[in-house]
């Protein structure tokens, strides 16, 4: 008797050892599925804003290929015009050189002269300013072509006046403001033939609306 009672207390033994192993086991199975769900969801949020990042950074890229394409056409654009400047100065005997010492241009972003007028705003004349002073600490013997540019708002003829009468306020204020003499500047007008951007909106339309001052010697 004392021998069966044994026996089956080792039997119940065993049984109940078995059923605390396998709760034991689906227990761990259960913490181990919660940390792989873990690690898979940070994971898979991790990927998310890296995939964001990226797509940020590609924007930024696109943007930048854009501003340096601008940029680029802006800087050749200069470069035509300035030589244009050039001929037109060696063809009228203002030079004796014939060499482009530098030029700037003042867009409507910059000064503002505003959509159809053509008087000189206070950033416009401190730009002016700016520009005579550089002038005058140089000793050359300078020829300043001074160049209208419009929008292409409006029929192209107005636009070719418009220029002109831009370039025109500008000479005008060279000459009484900082005593440039008048034979050794020029205007010409381009009106609205040659952009520097696409007059697809009013921002590109403002860089348009610009005077350039080429620099000769």
């Amino acid at each position: 008797m004392r021998k069966s009672f044994l026996a089956l207390a080792v039997v119940i033994a065993v049984i109940c050892f078995g059923l605390s192993g396998c709760a034991s086991r689906s227990y761990v199975n259960e913490q181990i599925a919660h940390t792989l769900d873990t690690r898979l969801e940070e994971t898979q949020n991790q990927i998310d804003d890296n995939q964001m990042e990226i797509a940020s950074l590609k924007e930024a890229s696109e943007e930048q290929n854009e501003e340096l394409h601008k940029l680029s056409n802006v800087t050749q654009e200069g470069f035509t015009l300035g030589e244009e400047a050039l001929a037109r100065a060696v063809e009228a005997g203002k030079v004796a050189e014939g060499k482009l010492f530098f030029e700037v241009t003042f867009t409507d972003e910059e000064v503002h002269f505003g959509f159809d007028r053509n008087d000189l705003a206070e950033e416009a004349k401190a730009a002016l300013d700016s520009f005579a002073e550089c002038l005058k600490t140089d000793d050359k013997n300078l020829y300043i072509e001074i160049q209208g540019h419009t929008d292409n708002a409006g029929p192209e003829d107005y636009n070719l006046r418009l220029g002109q009468s831009r370039a025109k306020a500008v000479y005008s204020y060279l000459h009484t403001q900082h005593g440039i003499p008048l034979h050794r500047m020029n205007t010409f007008s381009y009106g609205e033939s040659k952009p520097l951007a696409d007059n697809n909106d009013r921002s590109n339309r403002a860089i348009n609306r610009r005077v350039t001052l080429v620099v000769i010697e």
